[in-house]
């Protein structure tokens, strides 16, 4: 490396007084460093150079476990090759050194970190480690909110945890910032994953359930509908029915009687919707209750099944606004025709689920102003239902503010 490019590396085009000097010097105390190492720092006819082997520096270490990853037999061993990979970084690259060629570096070897992060993402995704990777995911998304691969990877990792409509709301985020910020729609890599989850892909969830997939044969008014904005199925060309609910438990104990009163509750035809109100202390099972009682329901509702978690014990609780972005969606609207107004999105769902026989499950909801926007209203043509889900009662009188026509069913004691 010649003197001249050193005192350009390090100073670019504000090289000070006697900076040859104070780079000699600077050279002198790094060779003093090294050499307890065993790596020499020796000047050469052209200039200065340090012999050391590839394998001393992490950079080239980085790289070649990077390929052996890549080329790997097995996810099991790739995955292992990654996390020692990625182990060697400390921070972001040439941390602390502020000039414009190593600014310039730093940049290229995030872009090369960030790329690692994402291919080993995708392999623990295989392997079905994505429990632990959801708040990871959140994180990066936050860090790099236009990159639709991380995006991808995260509503990928909430839809395989049974975290459907979040995925949705995920979507909805992204497509929203992507036509803020660059005026552009989600690639199409995103939109067909977006596509999936709404059709309760089976393979997304790890869970084989022929019913999740089942996609009802399109009646003439559908056809009619593609060209207007419905979403369909990339591979068949049939409008999406909406399978949002978590996967249902192995296991379920206890409340046998309740769920089969929500069942007749819920299946009976009526003259208009029925709310069923879930209520009970905190921890006693609730959401295993709803959503068994909807895998029951899911054969006399043809139109399909919405969920939401309305996060009440989480940091931010759902947007009433987001969540009707995402039934829409669901529902077969496309993006681009979501109104953009509150109100509009309310009379836009109602509208669709007049038409419809569809169950709606809301889950850890607040009270009843969060749940008001998210319920059917009137008298639809085939039969819709609602369950709803408190940790705590509701007040029960003429003024409560109870919608009509809801029944309560308790979750006392242990489950």
């Amino acid at each position: 490396m010649p003197a001249a490019r050193l005192l350009h590396r390090v100073w670019d085009d504000r090289v000070p007084h006697r900076a040859r000097d104070t780079l000699y010097a600077y050279l002198s105390r790094l060779r003093r460093g090294l050499e307890p190492h065993g790596v020499r720092l020796v000047r050469r006819s052209g200039g200065y150079a340090i012999d050391l082997g590839e394998a001393a520096v992490d950079l080239h270490r980085f790289r070649d476990l990077s390929d052996r990853a890549r080329r790997a037999a097995t996810d099991e061993h790739s995955e292992a090759l990654w996390r020692e990979a990625l182990g060697l970084w400390r921070g972001s690259a040439f941390a602390g050194v502020d000039a414009p060629w190593f600014n310039a570096q730093r940049g290229l070897l995030d872009g090369e970190r960030l790329a690692a992060q994402l291919e080993r993402v995708d392999v623990r995704l295989r392997l079905g480690q994505r429990d632990r990777m959801v708040s990871e995911l959140v994180a990066r998304a936050k860090e790099h909110p236009l990159d639709e691969r991380v995006i991808g990877q995260l509503l990928l990792a909430l839809c395989r945890c049974g975290r459907q409509a979040e995925a949705l709301e995920e979507y909805e985020r992204a497509r929203r910032r992507l036509a803020d910020e660059l005026g552009v729609d989600p690639g199409a890599a995103l939109r067909q994953l977006y596509g999936r989850i709404l059709a309760g892909d089976p393979d997304l969830s790890g869970v084989p359930d022929p019913a999740a997939a089942r996609i009802d044969a399109p009646s003439a008014d559908e056809e009619a509908e593609d060209h207007r904005g419905a979403v369909v199925n990339p591979v068949t060309g049939r409008q999406l029915v909406p399978r949002l609910l978590p996967a249902d438990l192995s296991l379920f104990v206890g409340r046998d009687a309740e769920v089969d009163e929500a069942c007749r509750l819920l299946g009976a035809d009526g003259p208009g919707p029925l709310t069923l109100l879930v209520t009970g202390s905190a921890g006693v099972g609730k959401t295993a209750f709803a959503v068994r009682t909807g895998h029951r329901l899911a054969s006399r509702f043809p139109d399909g099944q919405l969920h939401a978690d309305l996060r009440r014990f989480g940091d931010e609780r759902a947007d009433p606004f987001m969540v009707l972005g995402a039934f829409l969606r669901a529902l077969g609207v496309r993006g681009g025709t979501v109104p953009a107004g509150l109100t509009e999105r309310i009379h836009l769902y109602r509208s669709l689920l007049a038409q419809r026989q569809v169950l709606v499950v809301l889950d850890n909801a607040a009270g009843v102003q969060q749940v008001r926007d998210l319920l059917p209203s009137g008298r639809p043509s085939g039969r819709c239902a609602r369950v709803a889900g408190r940790s705590s009662p509701m007040s029960v009188g003429g003024r409560s503010g109870r919608p009509a026509g809801m029944r309560e069913t308790s979750c006392a004691g242990r489950a």
